[in-house]
């Protein structure tokens, strides 16, 4: 089902179906002109049953039997978040309601003109995040749209910065959700190369260049695929000042078989997902560009197809890092962190930036020991982990921290190499992943 929003220049028209905010202080003032006495009758029995409510609410008023009239109930105003929220629950509302066309008109919420903007804007950003849905492949389409119409004067220059979020959100969820067979690295280094069309600027280093820089931790994973190994580089100059640019890196293993050191097969289908941290980095650059961002930022992505085959990478191969170490390779399942390792390098070297944030699925072991609420995060920086939380918890993508030891170090000693790629005595297996 598609959600169009239908901006107009003024309120004209009739729209048989339309949308209200109330709240336990509304006034009936404000539905002058809009309802007969008889509909605010019922809009303020609404309010006075609901007085003490603290959930929001939808009701549905039938004004005719083709007109309805939605009573959007608000327990109390809220943040931002909340109402991003509460448009997504609306969207459920209309979908499950077969609500096709309605006119939603924004009433007063908070204390200033500029506040009841930017919550009307996150409500529809809110509608339109939860309108996703990815259905590419299947042959019968379900041409359902939903229309909805609001003022265009009431949505504030912040809704163009909201949009280019949408945009890159929705990228990022364009390529986690296709299938293996088709986004594999070859492919997924061309859609990165089509960002250039919207400003960014765009490096792709294929197997040839890789080999030639010495990144062979990268190419070891990919050596057992058909497909190219890649590290692709997104630059986005978005401040004239020449300022170090801030860095996002993104583990891109297309899909993960584990290698010679093969999955089980049960659920191996979903590791289609395992380059969902370089598909954020990509939706983040996206973003940047669209929104015109005044910041100097890099996003650097490791490309690679991990799969068994007669040239694979074998348990107990040494391979030499873009870092000059060398790494041991006990277990081809561990990846990603040989992918990381020569990305992280080469950001480093390359750009020199103000700070780097990786973005991975690096271990099933985060989820026992986080579940689904929380990621983990791992941090040689104290300033920037504190940050990154309290932005987490402001807009509900938490985290939480886990420590980092050089006491750690000791767990990825190898006999034959400068480190080995994974931790043989058991325990703390996302620490020591992040440690490598």
């Amino acid at each position: 089902m598609t959600l169009k929003i239908n901006y107009l220049d003024k309120k004209t028209g009739h729209f048989k179906n339309k949308a209200f905010f109330v709240h336990s202080n509304s006034k009936m003032s404000v539905f002058k002109g809009n309802f007969e006495d008889k509909i605010k009758f019922k809009i303020q029995n609404l309010i006075k049953k609901n007085k003490k409510t603290e959930e929001v609410r939808f009701f549905s008023l039938n004004n005719d039997f083709d007109e309805k009239i939605v009573v959007i109930f608000l327990s109390k105003v809220s943040s931002e978040l909340e109402f991003e929220k509460l448009g997504a629950k609306f969207f459920d509302y209309l979908k499950k309601n077969e609500i096709n066309n309605i006119h939603i008109e924004m009433q007063k919420f908070a204390a200033t003109q500029n506040q009841d903007t930017l919550l009307f804007s996150s409500f529809i950003h809110g509608l339109e995040l939860k309108s996703y849905d990815f259905n590419l492949y299947k042959t019968k389409k379900i041409n359902k749209i939903i229309n909805i119409y609001i003022n265009k004067l009431q949505i504030p220059v912040k809704f163009k910065k909201l949009d280019a979020i949408l945009s890159g959100v929705n990228f990022t969820r364009d390529l986690v959700s296709e299938p293996g067979n088709i986004l594999h690295p070859d492919e997924y280094a061309k859609r990165l190369v089509k960002l250039k069309k919207i400003g960014l600027k765009v490096n792709v280093y294929d197997k040839r260049k890789l080999k030639k820089m010495g990144c062979n931790a990268i190419l070891g994973v990919g050596q057992g695929s058909i497909r190219g190994s890649y590290l692709v580089t997104m630059e986005w100059n978005g401040d004239k000042s020449k300022s170090k640019p801030l860095a996002f890196v993104g583990k891109g293993v297309c899909f993960d078989t584990g290698g010679i050191s093969l999955k089980p097969a049960k659920f191996m289908e979903d590791m289609t997902y395992d380059m969902a941290g370089s598909a954020v980095v990509a939706g983040l650059m996206k973003n940047f560009a669209l929104r015109k961002a005044k910041v100097n930022a890099v996003g650097v992505v490791g490309l690679v197809e991990n799969m068994p085959g007669g040239n694979a990478q074998r348990p107990g191969d040494i391979v030499k890092s873009y870092s000059g170490k060398t790494i041991e390779v006990l277990n081809t399942d561990a990846e990603g962190r040989l992918v990381l390792a020569d990305a992280l390098t080469f950001t480093e070297k390359k750009f020199q930036p103000k700070f780097i944030i990786d973005l991975a699925t690096l271990t099933g072991a985060i989820i026992v020991a986080l579940g689904s609420e929380h990621a983990g995060l791992f941090s040689n920086d104290d300033k920037l982990s504190d940050q990154l939380q309290k932005t987490g918890n402001k807009v509900d993508e938490k985290v939480w921290r886990l420590p980092l030891s050089k006491n750690y170090d000791k767990l990825m000693d190898s006999k034959n190499a400068d480190m080995q790629n994974i931790n043989y005595v058991g325990g703390a297996s996302s620490i020591t992943a992040a440690q490598f």
